[in-house]
């Protein structure tokens, strides 16, 4: 859980990017949030995404939000939704109907971070749906963060016990990717880590696992909306 507040005058233009975790942000200023995918864009207080969203861009004026990152497993447990839908970055009143805007409404009107973050705790506590992932697939998810995604679905599903084909229905059920996708995007955040430290491309894709540069260069795009090349002199 984390909060930000930067009132600079450049404001906030970013494409929402893959991330190994489902997001929570929750706009606490004066400036809603502009999320756009190909449509018009809409404006909201809050926003979910899920691991690898449809590209959307989210910009807004000044940016003061609270942000809460969850495991596909806690956030299976939290949110009484189809995990797929997050992949259209509802927002969360969608997601949990006017508990959401109390809920943001009282962050606003608490001053210390401290505080916030035990207003939003004690909300997901309250809003725990009592439904639970299948062993087998949070086996799975645990192996592909183990492993920085480089996994074959096929080893999982042996050492699951189940054949592909369930895997791969039950997986995509309840965590809203494919396994295919979700290993691609825990792949693609370490790649990113290393990229922000500075390490060079040639150097990522072969310790991530891709086959060339030109691969690492799809994914790092796809999931993020930078180059390698940006990421790495950020």
């Amino acid at each position: 859980m984390s909060g930000f507040h930067d009132r600079g005058t450049g404001g906030l233009d970013m494409q929402v990017a893959a991330l190994s975790a489902v997001t929570v942000v929750i706009d606490l200023g004066d400036h809603p949030l502009s999320v756009a995918e190909d449509a018009a864009p809409r404006t909201v207080d809050s926003l979910v995404a899920g691991l690898a969203p449809a590209p959307h861009r989210v910009r807004t004026a000044a940016l003061e939000c609270l942000e809460l990152r969850l495991s596909p497993v806690t956030a299976y447990a939290l949110l009484d939704a189809a995990p797929s839908e997050l992949n259209g970055v509802p927002s969360a009143e969608d997601l949990w109907g006017a508990p959401a805007r109390r809920l943001r409404e009282r962050l606003r009107d608490t001053q210390t971070w401290p505080e916030r973050f035990a207003l939003a705790t004690d909300f997901l506590a309250g809003h725990d749906t009592g439904r639970s992932m299948d062993p087998e697939v949070t086996a799975a998810w645990h192996t592909m963060l183990t492993r920085n995604g480089q996994v074959r679905i096929a080893e999982l599903a042996e050492t699951t016990g189940w054949s592909r084909k369930r895997l791969w229905s039950r997986f995509t059920a309840q965590v809203g990717v494919t396994p295919k996708r979700a290993a691609m995007v825990v792949r693609f955040r370490r790649a990113f880590d290393l990229l922000l430290a500075g390490h060079p491309p040639a150097e990522v894709a072969a310790r991530c696992g891709y086959t060339d540069q030109s691969h690492l260069h799809r994914d790092v795009t796809a999931f993020s909306g930078l180059t390698p090349g940006l990421l790495a002199t950020a």
